[in-house]
């Protein structure tokens, strides 16, 4: 009986792995969790670099990345396929990422001024950057200078950066994310633009020939 019921869940998630994102999604909504399982073990990388892009920090990508997928499971009947599967659950690390990065610039705040109200006080350093974990995609050496030059950009022009370049979200959706006006998005993307040009010329100039 036990070796029965393991080649029908053999059978099973065989099955699954054939499925598309939509069949997976609407599985999981009736309660599927095996089909969810199957959407994370799909999407799980995508979501994870997203979140890395944002954060240039390998453990906050992996906490937040982790607390996406939760919130998708929690928040599964509220998907109505608007847009795809991995655009829901990649707008949802964008904007906890996001969440991240405002609370750190209000812990940085915080404490510049405590340290400003303490004579001689240390400067406290600053999180050490962690190199680009992704080893095993294609044209690494590319992306991490990719991942450099983003890392030099301010959280405002890196975030407009990413959700138009790499999530391809419009104009409108963007203001929607940020909180902020088309006018500014538009004003954001092209100065992020020209900034990210000259960071790359810059590396190709260090470049030994």
């Amino acid at each position: 009986m036990a070796d029965r019921a393991s080649v029908k869940d053999m059978s099973k998630e065989s099955e699954q792995s054939t499925l598309s994102d939509e069949a997976l999604v609407r599985e999981a909504q009736g309660g599927g969790l095996n089909a969810f399982e199957e959407l994370v073990a799909r999407h799980r990388d995508k979501v994870y670099a997203r979140a890395f892009t944002m954060l240039h920090s390998e453990d906050e990508a992996v906490d937040l990345s982790q607390e996406a997928w939760v919130k998708a499971w929690q928040r599964l009947n509220q998907f109505q396929g608007d847009s795809s599967f991995v655009t829901w659950i990649t707008r949802i690390v964008i904007n906890l990422c996001l969440d991240q990065l405002r609370k750190q610039k209000r812990q940085r705040t915080e404490s510049i001024e405590q340290l400003d109200d303490e004579a001689g006080g240390v400067e406290r350093q600053m999180p050490i950057v962690t190199p680009n974990p992704t080893e095993r995609l294609e044209r690494e050496e590319l992306r991490q200078r990719i991942d450099r030059a983003l890392g030099q950009l301010s959280t405002e022009h890196r975030t407009v950066l990413v959700l138009h370049e790499f999530e391809e979200l419009e104009y409108k959706e963007i203001a929607k994310v940020m909180g902020c006006s088309i006018g500014t998005v538009m004003s954001r993307l092209f100065y992020a633009r020209r900034r990210m040009a000259s960071l790359m010329a810059g590396v190709k100039r260090e470049e030994p020939t």
